[in-house]
């Protein structure tokens, strides 16, 4: 996923030329020629043929390679309709929508964070389906992640899934190093019992040192390190119910200064600012680290699916990896704060162009983003991922698709989801929108450079201060 999912906040400059999907703008509602559908001609009376683009990254390690699958079967429940999907890496996912966004033809679908939607909406660019998803179509969703692509009173897309990001242990260097991760799994623990306990798992052998904790912070990726423990830190949203920037707070400071001290204590890596989400599972799996983050339901059958390859002497195994049972665990709280678990929704948000959809492509989004997820599609995948389906439709087709978990794990993740951040669909689309923006200029360069050991916690701090107060006023910021 994204993985890491999740690097769709960033903003690019639109230098790229239009991309192969055309988009929005080359749907039936902007164009007089839509592209034929596969059907052989057996379009049924009265509706016209229409196609649908789709900007859809790697969902799960063999989501790409259903694509044919899925847009035969799209086409045989809806003859006159096709799908057309462009794939994209995680990696430039972002950069291929917002060129297309800025160029005024994004994909009709996109698949994305829930929290981004926010950014689009600021822009204009995202479609409210709020008249065209049935009633059929919404009951099949359970209620808390549809909640995530709500902004305002608008919908704009269904959810693929409900994770929760969280932190994953190697079960034998846990018990080597005398971590009681069956009571983390129950209750949770505290940022100076999580600094106590990856110290324990600092192992210098063989001239190799094996971390107590490695996250993956190049590029955006940052921002989820951050933007998971500061939900732990009191700081549940960005924005505070009462529309203050919550960032300024002194938190946030003692948040920064705490991750920092996890370098300077030599439980981390100094050269931490260089770990990518490969290399972090890479060091994870030829036990470099005790605890890796951040941590995914399907990080446990990917483990799994390496140790078995061990065991059968397959060459395809992770070079120089050892047998390593996946744990899952919480993320720790900071500053005295409550538990805050960072739920996380992505799925396929809609889209529209420079001109106003007709009411039949806007169904027809519709009925194509449904269809993603929900059903056969979202079973194959979130069963894949390890996650829980979140549709009817979709547990319904899971019943054959069950896989091998640590009840402990499952445990662990019930503990989470029961203590997850709610979303918040109440804040102002320009407050998100200039949260984002402060995040993307600011607090992701920031934050690495703190990282790198170049700037300090106060420095952070005070530049994230001072951009909060031009963006929001000294009104508009929290101060405690």
């Amino acid at each position: 996923m994204k993985k890491n999912n999740r690097m769709l906040t960033s903003v690019f400059a639109a230098t790229m030329a239009f991309s192969v999907l055309a988009g929005c703008g080359n749907s039936a509602d902007n164009n007089n020629t839509a592209a034929p559908s596969n059907n052989g001609g057996n379009t049924p009376k009265g509706e016209a043929k229409d196609t649908i683009t789709a900007l859809l990254p790697p969902v799960s390690p063999n989501y790409q390679k259903t694509f044919d699958q899925i847009t035969k079967d799209f086409n045989a429940k809806y003859p006159n309709l096709t799908l057309k999907i462009e794939p994209a890496s995680w990696e430039d996912m972002t950069q291929k929508l917002d060129t297309q966004v800025n160029a005024g033809s994004p994909p009709d679908i996109a698949f994305m964070g829930s929290e981004s939607i926010a950014k689009y909406a600021d822009q204009g660019m995202v479609m409210d389906i709020t008249d065209a998803a049935t009633p059929d179509m919404i009951n099949d969703f359970d209620k808390a992640p549809l909640e995530y692509m709500k902004n305002g009173e608008g919908l704009y897309g269904f959810p693929a899934y409900m994770e929760i990001h969280a932190l994953g242990g190697n079960k034998q260097f846990l018990e080597k190093a005398g971590i009681d991760y069956k009571k983390v799994q129950q209750n949770g623990w505290t940022y100076d019992e999580f600094r106590e306990a990856i110290k324990k798992g600092v192992v210098k052998e063989n001239g190799k040192t094996r971390y107590g904790f490695v996250f993956a912070v190049k590029g955006v990726a940052a921002k989820d390190y951050l933007g998971i423990m500061a939900k732990n830190a009191g700081m549940p949203h960005s924005i505070t119910e009462d529309n203050k920037y919550a960032y300024t707070s002194k938190n946030y400071l003692g948040l920064l200064k705490d991750l920092r001290q996890l370098i300077d204590d030599g439980s981390m890596p100094k050269e931490l600012s260089s770990v990518d989400a490969g290399k972090r599972w890479n060091m994870f799996l030829t036990g470099q680290t005790m605890i890796t983050g951040k941590g995914l339901a399907t990080f446990e059958n990917s483990a799994n699916q390496n140790n078995a390859k061990l065991e059968a002497k397959d060459a395809s195994a992770v070079k120089e990896s050892i047998p390593a049972d996946y744990i899952v665990l919480p993320a720790p709280t900071f500053q005295g704060a409550k538990i805050s678990t960072a739920a996380v929704v992505d799925g396929y948000v809609t889209f529209r162009g420079k001109k106003e959809p007709t009411a039949e492509h806007k169904a027809n989004v519709v009925k194509a983003a449904y269809f993603l997820a929900s059903g056969s599609v979202a079973a194959t995948a979130n069963s894949e991922l390890m996650v829980q389906q979140i549709t009817a439709s979709g547990k319904e087709a899971a019943q054959s698709m069950t896989l091998e978990r640590n009840p402990d794990n499952v445990a662990a993740v019930e503990f989470m989801v029961k203590n997850a951040t709610p979303a918040r669909k109440d804040i102002p689309t320009e407050l998100s929108a200039k949260a984002i923006k402060l995040e993307t200029e600011v607090i992701i360069p920031k934050f690495q450079a703190l990282i790198a050991g170049e700037i300090k916690a106060e420095e952070m701090y005070e530049a994230v201060k001072k951009a909060a107060v031009a963006a929001f006023g000294e009104d508009g910021i929290v101060k405690d």
